[in-house]
């Protein structure tokens, strides 16, 4: 019964409640006590037994209360703004989830960007710079989906949406190779509303941004994703540590994120850019450092070895790697 009582949420009618019943009990006991008394004092017995039984209940009632009854504090706000999108805190992301294109962005002659959300606007897990997305894609003509990794191209924080910047693949000239199934689909047929199914970042090709030896990034053509993503995140985490960003691109036509990796250096006086084209037009001049490759010699004139490297790009960067840099 007392649990009962608790529910009552009006004190006035808890504690009114809580004296009736107080004062039922009471009676019945002062009734059994009647028989123990004087026959003269049994009538006063029963009066101040019930009055006694009265005054705890109503009293146990508004204590019971102050106990049994938590309520949440109301905050400032208009009850109206509170979100009513379901949330995944509390919810460990593993399997596939559909994200929403937000924007597509041409970064280049090859390059596209599309930004990615998730379709139940819940929050998503930041990334180390360096890894990828995994997605899944359901293209007419193919009895099974798709599944395709690209690197995450940006480091925004908070992570509110992930970037995907991807390559048209072009079939080979002179072989009998089709064109890349999966990035001509994104580039021609995901729009902005689309939706594609993802699973969590991922990968082991990651920086480490909390060191402090300098770190060399280099990379050309579609290589340069990962390498934004890491310039970015060091410059923002840990910005007196050395960057040196070695890039290289055809011209400025198939450059992709030039102003925006130029905008993170003024920014940032430790990151060092070095955009190498191998055929520059007359409107790169004053774009690019130097006419020709990345290579070897290229990489010892600029930087030390005494660095951690990463590499990423067609086969002509890694040679890099066999060179000794």
């Amino acid at each position: 019964m007392l649990e009962e009582i608790r529910q009552i949420q009006n004190p006035l009618v808890r504690s009114v409640t809580a004296a009736s019943a107080a004062f039922a009990m009471a009676t019945i006991v002062s009734g059994a006590a009647v028989g123990l008394v004087n026959p003269q004092d049994r009538a006063m017995v029963g009066v101040y037994a019930s009055l006694i039984g009265s005054g705890c209940g109503a009293i146990a009632g508004v204590v019971s209360g102050k106990k049994g009854s938590k309520t949440e504090p109301i905050t400032g706000g208009n009850l109206s703004q509170a979100p009513t999108q379901p949330r995944t805190e509390g919810k460990t992301w593993q399997d596939w989830r559909n994200f929403v294109v937000m924007r597509k962005v041409k970064e280049s002659e090859e390059i596209t960007s599309f930004y990615l959300q998730p379709e139940d606007r819940g929050v998503i897990p930041n990334f180390q710079p360096g890894q990828f997305l995994t997605i899944k894609l359901e293209i007419p003509g193919r009895p099974q989906p798709v599944i395709r990794t690209y690197s995450l191209s940006d480091y925004p924080e908070p992570c509110e949406y992930y970037r995907l910047s991807i390559k048209r693949e072009l079939a080979p000239k002179g072989l009998e190779v089709p064109p890349g199934a999966a990035s001509n689909f994104m580039h021609d047929q995901i729009q902005v509303g689309s939706i594609i199914p993802a699973k969590p970042p991922s990968g082991k090709f990651v920086l480490n941004v909390q060191q402090s030896n300098p770190v060399v990034l280099i990379s050309n053509g579609v290589g340069i994703t990962p390498m934004i993503s890491m310039a970015r995140a060091c410059s923002r985490l840990n910005p007196q540590r050395q960057i040196w960003f070695l890039h290289g691109a055809r011209d400025g036509q198939y450059h992709a994120f030039r102003d925006q990796v130029m905008a993170v250096a003024q920014q940032n006086a430790n990151l060092h850019l070095h955009f190498a084209y191998s055929r520059p037009r007359p409107e790169d001049a004053g774009f690019y450092h130097s006419m020709g490759y990345v290579d070897t010699a290229l990489v010892e004139s600029l930087v030390s070895k005494d660095a951690e490297f990463f590499l990423c790009g067609s086969p002509p960067v890694f040679a890099i790697a066999d060179g000794g840099a």
